[in-house]
């Protein structure tokens, strides 16, 4: 092995790895060398190589213990590996241990009582790996280890000790009396939500009447697209998969009428009076598509007015609702504050300097890092407008909560299932407050898969694997939270990156990324931590090229498998039948990633796909469409096997549309399944055809923008929308 291997290696670059079609792909050399790049090493030539390898093998010696310890809470008493100097072998090790729960526990012991494993040279030091096993036994939790060594200053440390279970809330935990339960619900994107008066985009108000009128069909859960905040900024940028935060949410789903600080500003209320103002808003209702810019717009002035009426009458004055505000800060902590700054500045240089500046490196380089005097002062000098967007996470967080309370009082039992984004932008806030915990240069994607054979470049800025451990996985542990706040499941896009990731280097294709390796032991056994503090199922979208043994992993760790009608095949491309689904799943039709079920049987996606150039050969081409009129033979097949389909009409199927019979008959078939949690697409109760993305396109097709045709009351009062939600939920109550 060379070098360059060698170091590829050790910084957790995967040699190759298999393509969905079985294809070993090996890393060019050429790949190697720009990752590690990107990550702070340099492997220029051998000799750099070597360099790197050997600090990369010294590192974890220099502190007494790594930052954070991953402990399983049913192995303890905890063994832990200790770094100490020879020289300090003759004295104690003094330790104190802070529980979560502000109990302290102290403690010490000869140094050289401890069993010796190995040993490294450090900057003409010989350190030796000690094994200290804590006597006691931690619960489940956060808890910090502060340890010293030798006499007065001596050498101290400290590290958190993360005291994990082995899985996560799981649908047996919901319901004791009825452990083996199947759950259903309804996904929706909520920027496609309408109602009678809603302003031109979902919002949370539609959420909450999405979320009683599912229940009181019978519903559980209410499936939604990741709700990040984006880029107020610059509102054309949409993608909820590429947001400015996973932190904080997506203010443009606020609905301003239902903001408390409406009743008392006679300049909101003018404002929503205005008849050119409602004349506006009646058009951006008719528009068949979201017009972000168009609602951001006649958005901005209404919220402004409103802040300022909250400031006025409450901030000063200090009342009651200002102590809730104030309390939400607090709780939110520095990263609150972060984010605010950020889009500040980012308004600012918009307006300023030009849309063209809406990336943080294009700023006046003394604004381009977080932590600075010159930022500081600037938040100093606008602190209103910094406290205006503070306001706005406060208002949405509070919007969003009421959703979800009103659907556990129509009796929803897991409630919302938001959604986790597999990285943020490289223009994010966390890219700019938190540098060091990025690698820039490269981006997440994936290599050729079913969904799109060129592969994919995500643009998302990844987390780099080493600096994550050294901040003791905080980063991780802030998006758990925040994502599972006031859900009862969490959709974890692109799950096996909690494994490995697929970066692709700046100037490179995607089909020329390689896998970087990922703690994933620790990575899950926090996900599981958060799972059950938050009573939170998680749910692992394993769609594209699945690691062998990922899966069983998964299952073991309680994550239930995100199991896809479309892609559930055996043999010669033969659709599963119900009983082959596994328990431990979320089954679903389609995701926004894939046509609904109508625009699947029409092959609308196809011819999508062949009007952009999408194929990457003739070949390809002609063989999905060949293919897609074999599929719907299957389909047939599939159902008539599972007896939910008239034998006599096996091959009527050219003539056959998506019509409700059949449409009716594939529910009946995914609600037959085992799996615990089935989801119903919105789009296919109503027959829409049109998929929500389509992969490798941004503005060539209407992605993230395309709305229901009707308002929800229209679509659960319509007979055949009821009939379907009455099939499913009449079935997945049965054993």
């Amino acid at each position: 092995m060379g070098q360059l291997d060698g170091l590829a290696g050790l910084a957790g670059i995967e040699p190759g790895y298999f393509d969905i079609w079985g294809n070993y792909i090996e890393i060019p050399a050429a790949t190697k060398v720009a990752v590690l790049e990107a990550m702070g090493l340099s492997a220029s030539d051998d000799a750099a190589c070597a360099a790197a390898i050997a600090e990369l093998r010294t590192e974890p010696w220099r502190r007494m213990i790594v930052p954070a310890v991953v402990i399983s809470a049913e192995s303890q008493p905890a063994a832990l590996d200790l770094a100490v100097p020879q020289a300090a072998l003759s004295g104690r090790l003094e330790w104190v241990l802070d529980l979560e729960d502000g109990t302290r526990i102290e403690g010490g012991v000869p140094l050289d009582d401890l069993p010796q494993t190995e040993s490294c040279e450090v900057d003409d030091e010989l350190r030796l790996q000690c094994r200290f096993s804590l006597p006691t036994v931690m619960p489940e939790g956060y808890h910090r280890l502060t340890l010293r060594t030798g006499k007065g200053n001596g050498d101290s440390c400290e590290s958190l000790l993360i005291v994990a279970p082995k899985r996560c809330w799981t649908p047996e935990d919901i319901d004791p009396r009825a452990p083996d339960r199947r759950y259903w619900g309804m996904s929706c994107q909520l920027y496609a939500l309408r109602s009678e008066d809603d302003g031109g985009i979902g919002d949370f108000s539609c959420l909450g009447e999405m979320a009683e009128r599912a229940a009181s069909n019978g519903a559980n859960v209410v499936g939604l697209n990741p709700l990040h905040a984006l880029f107020p900024a610059q509102p054309d940028l949409i993608s909820p998969y590429a947001p400015s935060s996973r932190l904080f949410l997506n203010t443009l789903y606020i609905r301003p009428e239902d903001v408390p600080d409406l009743a008392e500003s006679p300049e909101a209320q003018a404002i929503l009076a205005d008849p050119e103002v409602q004349n506006r808003l009646a058009a951006l209702r008719a528009d068949p598509l979201v017009d972000y810019p168009g609602v951001a717009a006649l958005r901005e002035p209404l919220l402004r007015a409103l802040y300022r009426s909250f400031r006025e009458k409450h901030l000063v004055p200090g009342s009651k609702r200002a102590q809730q505000f104030l309390g939400f800060c607090r709780d939110a902590g520095t990263r609150l504050r972060q984010f605010a700054t950020f889009h500040a500045l980012q308004a600012h240089f918009t307006e300023t300097l030009g849309k063209n500046h809406i990336g943080w490196w294009t700023w006046p380089e003394k604004y381009r890092r977080g932590e600075s005097d010159v930022v500081e002062r600037f938040v100093a000098h606008n602190l209103e407008e910094v406290t205006y967007y503070e306001y706005l996470q406060w208002i949405a967080d509070s919007q969003l909560a009421r959703a979800s309370e009103r659907g556990a009082k129509g009796g929803m039992r897991i409630g919302l299932y938001r959604d986790l984004a597999v990285g943020e932008s490289h223009g994010s806030v966390s890219a700019w407050a938190e540098p060091e915990a990025f690698v820039r240069g490269v981006s997440i994607g994936a290599p050729p898969d079913m969904l799109n054979l060129l592969g994919q470049n995500w643009g998302l800025c990844p987390f780099n694997p080493v600096t994550l451990r050294q901040s003791a996985y905080d980063p991780v542990i802030s998006a758990l939270r925040s994502n599972m706040r006031h859900a009862g499941a969490l959709r974890i896009d692109h799950v096996m990156g909690l494994m490995h990731q697929f970066w692709v280097p700046e100037g490179f294709s995607a089909t020329q990324g390689a896998y970087v390796s990922f703690p994933f032991r620790d990575l899950r056994r926090i996900l599981a931590l958060e799972s059950r503090r938050q009573q939170c199922l998680v749910i692992g979208e394993d769609l594209g090229t699945v690691p062998d043994g990922f899966r069983p992993i998964m299952a073991e760790a309680g994550v239930l498998s995100y199991r896809v009608f479309q892609f559930e095949r055996v043999g010669d491309g033969l659709f599963k039948r119900p009983a082959a689904y596994p328990e431990q799943a979320l089954v679903t039709a389609g995701t926004h990633d894939m046509p609904p079920l109508s625009g699947f049987w029409l092959g609308r996606d196809l011819e999508w796909r062949r009007s952009l150039n999408l194929y990457p050969s003739d070949e390809m081409r002609d063989g999905d469409t060949s293919g897609r009129a074999a599929d719907r033979q299957r389909l047939i097949d599939a159902l008539i096997d599972a007896e939910l389909w008239p034998a006599d009409l096996r091959h009527a199927i050219e003539q056959q549309l998506m019509d409700r019979p059949l449409m009716e008959a594939i529910h009946r078939f995914l609600a037959s399944t085992p799996s615990r949690v089935m989801m119903l697409q919105v789009e296919d109760a109503v027959g829409q055809v049109e998929q929500q993305n389509l992969p490798g396109t941004q503005n060539e097709h209407p992605n993230w923008r395309l709305r229901l045709t009707e308002p929800l009351s229209a679509i659960f009062s319509a007979p055949q929308v009821q009939r379907l939600l009455d099939i499913v939920d009449q079935l997945r109550r049965q054993p």
